[in-house]
């Protein structure tokens, strides 16, 4: 079975990195991915997607990246199903990160940089 994403877009917030009880690395971001076409008159929509990482990739991308970051993450789809506190069956569907890579200017070294500076 064949199961890849392929994604290019803007970090909307700072990762965390938080640990399982088990102590592994794990971060969650959403990224804002602007679509390829545009109706007539509009403009391109965007799409904000899930992304979910773990280990030593969850510790990268907490250390380099920040909220307006743009990257590529390289991953595969998982879908998960919950009950929400209404009783309603809920379905997420989220991009699991197996790399994370550099696309542009390093958003978070910036501002580190200009923070320093003051």
């Amino acid at each position: 079975m064949l199961n890849v994403a392929a994604l290019m877009g803007r970090i909307v917030a700072d990762p965390e990195l938080k640990h399982t009880q088990n102590d592994i690395a794990k971060t969650t971001f959403t990224l804002a991915v602007e679509r390829d076409f545009a109706k007539r008159n509009e403009e391109k929509e965007t799409d904000f997607i899930d992304i979910v990482a773990w280990r030593n990739t969850a510790i990268f991308v907490c250390k380099y990246f920040g909220k307006g970051a743009l990257v590529a993450v390289e991953g595969a789809i998982q879908t998960r199903s919950y009950t929400d506190t209404q009783g309603n069956k809920r379905k997420i569907f989220e991009i699991v990160a197996s790399e994370v890579h550099f696309a542009g200017d390093n958003k978070k070294k910036d501002s580190e940089k200009t923070q320093s500076a003051t």
